[in-house]
């Protein structure tokens, strides 16, 4: 009776520990990435056929927008400076735009370049707004990251050079490529339709380039 009982209680511990190991693996894995929500509206079409801004000119060394050091921090909160001019990372899913489902623009937060539209957002599971692509790549930058003993792609404006995150070769279509941005890196203009986003991406090249 007695070693009847003591297997029946191994058994139950052993069912309790992998029970409670399912649960925490359950939790603990990321969302299955998804695709953006589609829509007619190609808000990347617009940059395509038009020259960047006058103020912008990419064909030196430096980047255009230069600030001191007291103006990036007039500019900017801490998290903001520690993300965009120090290289930092903030927290997964303890930021404001990884679960924002709103249609509009995501503008640079250090120099208000339009970088990525709400129609490329994708959910990745992984805490930050992920991306498929930038609005233009000729105003994102990319550079080897080998900190922390990882081989990773880094990604900046090129406009400003604040640092915004990393891209990666596993997003979903059209691109297969995840650009995981820091919300700390990026503004957020809400807009009633990607209709209207485009406007503000075309109104950055055209009335900015006068």
């Amino acid at each position: 009776m007695y070693n009847r009982y003591q297997r029946l209680k191994t058994f139950l511990s052993i069912a309790l520990i992998l029970l409670l190991g399912g649960t925490f693996l359950i939790f603990a894995m990321p969302d299955k990435p998804n695709s953006p929500e589609p829509t007619d509206v190609d808000v990347n079409e617009c940059v395509s056929a038009c020259a960047l801004p006058s103020h912008v000119d990419l064909s030196g060394d430096g980047f255009p927008v230069k600030r001191t050091e007291a103006e990036w921090r007039e500019r900017l909160t801490e998290l903001q400076y520690s993300v965009t001019r120090e290289q930092g990372t903030e927290r997964p899913f303890e930021n404001p735009y990884n679960d924002n489902k709103r249609t509009g623009l995501y503008r640079c937060i250090g120099c208000d370049t339009p970088l990525f539209s709400s129609t490329d957002k994708f959910n990745s599971g992984t805490g930050w707004p992920s991306f498929t692509q930038p609005i233009d790549s000729r105003t994102l930058g990319e550079h080897k990251d080998t900190s922390y003993g990882m081989q990773r792609v880094e990604v900046h404006c090129k406009i400003c050079g604040s640092h915004q995150g990393h891209v990666f070769p596993d997003g979903p279509k059209p691109t297969g490529l995840r650009y995981c941005i820091n919300s700390a890196s990026l503004s957020f203009e809400e807009t009633e339709s990607p209709e209207a986003v485009k406007k503000l991406v075309e109104a950055w090249y055209q009335v900015e380039g006068e």
